[in-house]
């Protein structure tokens, strides 16, 4: 047990040690208000859609890609669950009417590319890969739907889902590259040598340019914002209890193969999409209380993610 809790450790280390580079480097000025969208485009529209391609014709095969989608009834059903428990949650401790929606939002949302996709690949490798994008799919739905107009009755009070908007946000580039990578697999088509190596090297800049976008997230935040309220209360709960011990009940008594079991948990326990602030921001919601919650959970990731890892492996 204190191997695997060792090697949680490790691995949220590896992650934390660039995450602090960005908080550094933002400290300092290296940074202005624009670097941080650069960043997120820089990740989700070219090195990590290169990202996906690579690892899928790199590390599965036809047959096991065609088996991973009906296993995305797992995260729709947690998700559909912790919607319909934010609510309760939220009457119970007493969420102010003008927090509830963005309150249910990052109650059932979780940030399963910018830090779930590192911890992932931290901890289990590449071979997680598939399991976090199915994941990824689900979650991705679900805020540029449900999510988004949650937060819109907050801010505008007259809340619509756009169908045309939210289907371009949900076959984002990070999503298509997966598609793209799955049916090259499926026909067996193999790429020249220098494209998969281009693919390779603009891919290997996703982990580091992701952990130094939370970095510098973390530090516009504040640290000093960060305090344990009855709204921040409710989150933790959320992201980090109720969250992975659903998913846990779902997906313990199926067949599915134990990593994906373990990577299933584990993004369910990641912390608040760094979307909503942004979002909460352009639908006049409390922006300040979304990162500010993306800070804490964030924060606190570092101590539960090695207690959940050591959890996992000894149930699975």
């Amino acid at each position: 047990m204190l191997a695997i809790f060792l090697s949680a450790v490790s691995g949220v280390l590896i992650i934390l040690v660039m995450v602090v580079v960005g908080f550094v480097m933002n400290e300092r000025g290296w940074f202005n208000e624009q670097s941080p969208r650069i960043i997120s485009r820089l990740v989700t529209q070219v090195s990590l859609p290169c990202y996906m391609v690579t690892t899928i014709m790199h590390d599965f095969s036809a047959g096991q890609l065609k088996a991973l989608l009906p296993d995305l009834r797992y995260p729709v059903i947690s998700m559909l669950i912790l919607f319909a428990l934010s609510f309760a949650v939220a009457r119970a401790i007493g969420i102010k009417r003008s927090h509830i929606g963005l309150f249910s939002s990052m109650f059932f949302n979780s940030n399963t590319v910018f830090i779930g996709l590192p911890i992932n690949l931290a901890l289990f490798g590449n071979s997680s890969i598939p399991y976090v994008l199915v994941y990824y799919m689900a979650n991705t739905t679900f805020f540029w739907t449900l999510g988004v107009w949650l937060i819109q009755k907050d801010g505008m009070h007259e809340a619509k889902i756009d169908p045309l908007t939210a289907l371009k946000k949900i076959f984002s580039p990070p999503l298509l590259g997966f598609i793209l990578g799955v049916i090259l697999v499926i026909l067996h088509v193999h790429l020249p040598k220098f494209i998969m190596s281009d693919f390779s090297y603009i891919g290997g800049l996703t982990i580091p340019m992701s952990m130094i976008f939370i970095g510098i997230a973390i530090s516009n935040a504040g640290l000093s914002r960060v305090k344990i309220s009855r709204d921040a209360l409710g989150i933790l709960l959320g992201r980090f209890l109720l969250a992975p011990a659903l998913m846990a009940l779902l997906v313990l008594p199926s067949s599915m193969s134990p990593l994906m079991k373990q990577v299933f948990i584990l993004q369910a326990a990641m912390p608040v999409m760094t979307n909503a602030p942004v979002v909460s921001k352009l639908y006049h919601a409390d922006s300040s209380y979304a990162a500010i919650m993306v800070t804490e959970t964030t924060v606190l990731s570092v101590i539960v993610i090695p207690i959940l890892m050591v959890i996992i492996k000894t149930f699975l």
